[in-house]
């Protein structure tokens, strides 16, 4: 555990809490199936609820929409609702529909299409046309190279190109798995230039998201999650509570290596040592 008494002081304080989901509170497989909860998640979960600060669960995750994500989680014993889960197509959704994007070409499935549908935006499938004002690239491992091209003719036609997460892996029960939409967006960059936009962790974008969804401002939230390159960065930029679990993605040798104002304010072993630190105040 690697805590200093100011970062104790501001986790007490904090008024709000974001949640990474894999790797923070569970572990699946390399296609974000069978979950299992880490040890401490269901009653870091169940203790924030209890303090009134129940979290938000911000997952780079579009497997699923928010909602069936939320229905796993109580599956497998999370005391969690339906709008505690935040997914990055609920970022873009927001996002988009205020931007005034009306046309989207979707690469992926339910999770990713459905949140944007929700909020009026039309769908375009790429093999059904190449003309869209935007580009959202999630989770699709099963994309072919017609999606590719009909994104990069999209592209050519005007579309802006955003992306739930540019990521190299996610963590799993067997290691770390290939996140799909960095493949993607990378061979689309590849042919047209465009730089995509991430929309997912670690975008202000998602914090902002999350912090509404909270009701409190991202100064006064506490970040929690795996991935150096992800929750941690992310609630630096947003100058909130940047704390670091070591049962994912990245341990704590990863941390040592960042610039000393780019490490977590606190680095924990994982959860349960987190609920540690709350039940010891």
């Amino acid at each position: 555990m690697d805590t200093n008494t100011d970062a104790l002081s501001r986790l007490r304080a904090a008024r709000g809490f974001v949640l990474d989901m894999d790797g923070t509170l569970v572990l699946g497989d390399n296609r974000n199936k069978g979950l299992q909860p880490l040890p401490g998640a269901l009653e870091l979960v169940s203790y924030l609820n209890e303090r009134g600060t129940p979290p938000v669960i911000l997952t780079n995750g579009t497997t699923r929409t928010p909602q069936e994500y939320a229905a796993t989680l109580r599956e497998i014993g999370f005391a969690v609702q339906d709008d505690w889960v935040v997914t990055p197509s609920s970022v873009a959704a927001d996002y988009l529909a205020a931007r005034r994007f009306r046309r989207v070409m979707v690469l992926g499935g339910e999770g990713v299409s459905r949140p944007l549908e929700t909020r009026g935006l039309t769908i375009v499938r790429p093999r059904e046309s190449r003309e869209a004002d935007a580009i959202f690239v999630g989770w699709y491992r099963d994309f072919t190279m017609d999606d590719i091209e009909a994104a990069v003719h999209a592209v050519w036609g005007g579309a802006k190109l955003f992306v739930a997460s540019m990521s190299l892996f996610f963590a799993t029960a067997h290691g770390k798995a290939l996140g799909t939409s960095r493949v993607i967006s990378a061979a689309i960059s590849s042919v047209t230039q465009a730089r995509p936009k991430v929309l997912g962790k670690p975008s202000l974008e998602a914090l902002r998201s999350a912090s509404k969804r909270l009701g409190v401002p991202v100064a006064d939230i506490a970040v929690v999650g795996d991935d150096p390159a992800l929750e941690v960065p992310m609630a630096h930029r947003g100058g909130s509570l940047a704390i670091a679990v070591g049962t994912g993605v990245g341990g704590h040798a990863d941390y040592e290596t960042l610039p000393a104002e780019r490490r977590p304010h606190l680095s924990v072993s994982g959860v349960d040592e987190l609920l540690a630190l709350f039940r010891s105040a």
